[in-house]
């Protein structure tokens, strides 16, 4: 039996979030946290992507009249008042397992057809977002990265298992369109990293622009203002 992963109160919400388990207004509240709080939408990105490269493995299956009809007696008035105990310790259950069981990866398929319901704060500045895949072309982002212009912070999740590769380190990177790479500092394994950016960097996170992690020895590139080792993961910033 594999070991259940303990997900933090964000890693959680925005799993649930993903999988369409939560009512119409929690979903309203993940929506407005997206829109406020860069590393909370990237967090949300992943698990979607997570679950797209599932789903698109999954065979659609109609149901029949009687099947939906079934369903339909046994749903209470209010969805957001009936047995909320319940709900939750399903919903828990759930989200603590990334086995997702194929009850839950059926249920996503359906609800990722919906259309989510945003609501949009007032701009006060254009976030914009990376998701940072392996060059290989795997679909699964290894870490997101947001730019707050309001901040003038880089926000950076790693989604890498800490200590695979305990004899390097993950430098990042940003490669504006002149094609010159600028270090940006470093950031752990399973760790997510709020980084204060220089005004001599700020130009330099534009759209357009792209974000990497190159895999070094500690304490960095050995070079000036060049990464020295493989990249791991590269990703475009875009409009969130």
């Amino acid at each position: 039996m594999s070991e259940r992963p303990e997900l933090s109160e964000a890693e959680a919400f925005a799993a649930e979030h993903a999988l369409g388990l939560l009512t119409s207004a929690e979903r309203r509240q993940a929506e407005t946290r997206m829109a406020r709080d860069a590393v909370f939408a990237g967090l949300v990105e992943a698990w979607r992507n997570r679950l797209d490269s599932l789903i698109d493995a999954i065979m659609p299956i109609t149901p029949s009249h009687g099947v939906w009809a079934g369903i339909e007696q046994t749903l209470p008035v209010n969805d957001n008042a009936a047995d909320s105990r319940g709900l939750r310790f399903w919903r828990a259950a759930t989200v603590g397992s990334l086995t997702l069981a194929a009850a839950s990866l059926t249920a996503a398929v359906f609800l990722a057809n919906q259309p989510p319901v945003i609501i949009h704060p007032v701009p006060v500045g254009q976030l914009l977002n990376a998701s940072l895949i392996s060059p290989s072309g795997a679909p699964v982002p290894l870490f997101v990265a947001a730019y707050d212009p309001v901040r003038k912070a880089l926000i950076v999740t790693s989604l890498v298992q800490p200590g695979k590769d305990p004899a390097h380190v993950h430098e990042l990177w940003v490669i504006p369109a002149d094609g010159k790479p600028r270090p940006l500092g470093f950031i752990e394994p399973g760790k997510t990293k709020t980084m204060p950016m220089p005004e001599a960097l700020r130009n330099s996170l534009a759209l357009g622009s792209a974000i990497a992690v190159t895999v070094e020895p500690p304490g960095g590139s050995p070079k000036i203002d060049a990464p020295s080792g493989p990249v791991a993961a590269v990703g475009k910033l875009v409009k969130i």
